[in-house]
């Protein structure tokens, strides 16, 4: 057997019977998969990957320092380059067929658009990416050169804030890469205005993953009482609002997320008298709440799982918010609740808000399940895309 620590082969040579989950057109090599790395092996670089029977299966960018240590660009005899520039011209085509004209978009979602750790926003005329991995760190010159070429924009701003690069050996980063910023950058979603602040935010500057979920919360509220938990700077309160909600409470730890919310709520002309900003913790919000007098309330978190050891901590957590909510609700209120940890899985999810409800002494019924935004589309071949999950309940 070859040794791992390098062949005569230029190239990535996985161990026998280890190759079905690439020819099943699956991104991710992990490094139990690897019978050896070519002799010049530098981490981040790409590099052609065999079958142990010799057969090209691919090329990807690998990273001895992680147990996920490869990432696939392409399959089969296609060359990377010419596979990073299709790829990006087809996410960027799929978006235009299904948001055309829509000013906050995400335009490529990792795996799913065949660009593994790289994430692409629009925001107005301008983009915010995320990169996850060394491999796209190395190619981050002419990934903007691409994005020039096809977008033009305004401006380019890297926001690459996330646990995953302290594993690849990378800080945390962020920074204006090209043009000229100025914020907050206002941008407009079905009918609804919204300042965002990129430079100080959640994620790459708002929720694009909820907007369809933004729309059923527009589609119920008429005439309700809205709680909006974990409220950042007020999407599904202001979608409440105009749905003729008659009045919406937002809840966050955040101040600056509360102010956000409120220059956001006046933008759109909503007076202070019908919504109300509370700057506390949700759990210590819920735990201080001996009833919740609302006919509707959202609880949409932050990833309480980040890695796998996080998975039956945050369980806990999800269970013990969800308890704290459903214990304090009128008979015949509405829960729309969420998880965005990928380490909770779907079923997991209903089984803890089951286990809530039980708790609870609770009857609830699943009405609707989560709708994913038709821009974070998920691969057939690569099912780990699908992160998000929520239930709307009705509890009788």
């Amino acid at each position: 057997m070859a040794s791992r620590k390098g062949n005569g082969i230029p190239g990535i040579v996985l161990k026998p019977g280890r190759e079905k989950s690439v020819l099943n057109r699956h991104h991710w090599i992990f490094s139990g998969a690897i019978q050896s790395y070519p002799k010049k092996f530098v981490n981040g670089e790409i590099y052609p990957v065999y079958s142990a029977g010799g057969q090209l299966l691919g090329h990807g960018y690998f990273n001895q320092k992680c147990s996920l240590a490869g990432r696939l660009l392409s399959f089969g005899h296609l060359p990377p380059a010419e596979a990073v520039r299709q790829n990006l011209r087809l996410a960027l085509q799929l978006r235009q067929s299904v948001y055309q004209g829509y000013e906050a978009v995400r335009l490529v979602n990792g795996e799913s658009d065949n660009l593994p750790g790289l994430v692409v926003d629009r925001y107005g005329p301008g983009l915010v990416i995320q990169i996850s991995t060394l491999g796209l760190e190395k190619l981050k010159d002419r990934l903007l050169s691409l994005l020039s070429e096809f977008l033009r924009p305004a401006f380019i701003y890297e926001k690459s804030l996330i646990p995953s690069r302290k594993e690849e050996g990378l800080p945390e980063f962020e920074g204006l890469l090209a043009g000229r910023l100025q914020e907050p950058v206002l941008v407009e979603e079905n009918g609804l205005k919204f300042q965002i602040y990129l430079t100080d935010s959640q994620k790459t500057g708002f929720f694009l993953d909820q907007r369809e979920m933004r729309q059923l919360v527009r589609s119920l509220a008429r005439g309700w009482k809205v709680l909006d938990g974990f409220s950042y700077t007020g999407g599904f309160a202001l979608s409440a609002l105009k749905g003729g909600a008659e009045q919406v409470d937002l809840v966050d730890y955040s101040r600056q997320a509360l102010e956000t919310a409120a220059e956001n709520l006046k933008l759109n002309g909503w007076p202070e008298t019908k919504f109300k900003l509370i700057h506390q913790d949700m759990f210590e919000f819920l735990e201080g709440s001996r009833h919740l007098d609302y006919d509707l309330v959202i609880l949409d978190p932050p990833a309480f799982a980040r890695k796998k050891a996080d998975q039956k901590q945050a369980a806990r957590a999800y269970r013990e918010l969800n308890h704290l909510a459903m214990t304090r609700m009128k008979p015949g209120s509405w829960l729309l609740t969420f998880s965005c940890s990928y380490y909770i899985y779907r079923e997991m999810f209903q089984k803890i808000i089951f286990q809530a409800a039980l708790e609870a002494g609770r009857e609830a019924r699943i009405i609707q399940r989560h709708r994913q935004a038709l821009d974070h589309p998920v691969s057939i071949f690569h099912p780990e895309s699908d992160y998000l999950k929520g239930l709307l309940l009705y509890l009788s």
